[in-house]
């Protein structure tokens, strides 16, 4: 599988990430999660994103894979962690013991990347939450630190210079960050991390009308109207990935799964490379003409 430098971490990283949210909130068992890393791991997956608050999720991949903690670069969040903790909590001890519990739970003594997530620019500004990253960092628990969400959030992390690496949305149905953000991020070498990089694949079916995070791409889509959207479920799939791919910047794109044969198609179909530039400038013209000014990056 084709690798990327991940910005001036230089970790050279697979172009298709395993993103571990559904694992975690579609309750899969360790049998599917071991099938799973197992034979993206052995085909040539090299990253693995999780969050504290995605369930049991770094539990299932510290027990599936973590005796393989040196095939793979594993990535967390931080700031949202379910129960134990409280939603939303950025206190700097709270930050630690997430970081600590998260270690605990994905069987290692080292993160790659530690993320905040989806932390509000108010927050940034106070700085404490950067600077419990930044010890975290020091004590070796995590090589790296980054920022993890979009719009104006996102463009003041990546202004700040502290960060090493962003995770945010890029998609067919999510462009405001290819023009308003990457080209600041690529000033300042960070690693970039493309999350919902098939837009959650809404044009295939009417689940979308329950989640939050899909429906306003459902909306867009319908406007948008992309000859690419009639495709096979199959090829249709193909050419969003690849646009994410493709985009200028991107280093790695994160999918989520929790069906083994699943990963394999996608490494399939990542496999096929960049677009063809004119297939890739079509798309993008398009959402400059229909696109509104409130379709922002969805956190």
């Amino acid at each position: 599988m084709e690798r990327r430098r991940l910005g001036k971490t230089g970790m050279q990283v697979s172009v298709l990430g395993f993103g571990a949210s559904e694992i975690g909130y579609e309750d899969a068992s360790l049998a599917t999660v071991e099938r799973l890393l197992g034979s993206a791991l052995d085909a040539g997956l090299n990253l693995i994103d999780t969050a504290a608050c995605y369930a049991d999720s770094e539990t299932l991949i510290g027990r599936a894979v973590g005796h393989r903690r040196k095939d793979f670069f594993l990535l967390t969040k931080c700031g949202h962690d379910g129960d134990e903790f409280g939603l939303a909590d950025w206190a700097p001890a709270l930050i630690r013991k997430s970081i600590e519990r998260s270690l605990k739970r994905l069987r290692t003594d080292y993160l790659d990347v530690v993320q905040l997530h989806s932390c509000e620019a108010a927050t940034l500004r106070q700085g404490d939450v950067i600077a419990a990253l930044q010890h975290a960092r020091d004590r070796g628990l995590t090589r790296f630190i980054g920022y993890s969400g979009d719009g104006d959030d996102a463009l003041l992390a990546v202004r700040s210079g502290i960060f090493d690496t962003l995770q945010i949305s890029v998609n067919i149905a999510d462009q405001e960050a290819i023009e308003r953000v990457l080209p600041v991020a690529a000033e300042h070498d960070l690693g970039i991390i493309a999350k919902r990089p098939i837009a959650n694949a809404v044009w295939l079916g009417s689940w979308f009308a329950h989640d939050d995070y899909a429906r306003p791409y459902a909306k867009r889509l319908r406007k948008l109207r992309y000859p690419l959207l009639k495709r096979s479920p199959t090829e249709s799939v193909a050419t969003a990935l690849r646009f994410t791919l493709t985009t200028p910047g991107i280093h790695t794109a994160i999918v989520g799964t929790k069906q083994p044969a699943r990963w394999e198609q996608n490494a399939v179909l990542a496999a096929q490379g960049s677009l063809p530039a004119a297939e890739y400038a079509t798309i993008r013209e398009r959402w400059r003409e229909v696109g509104s000014p409130d379709w922002v990056g969805q956190r």
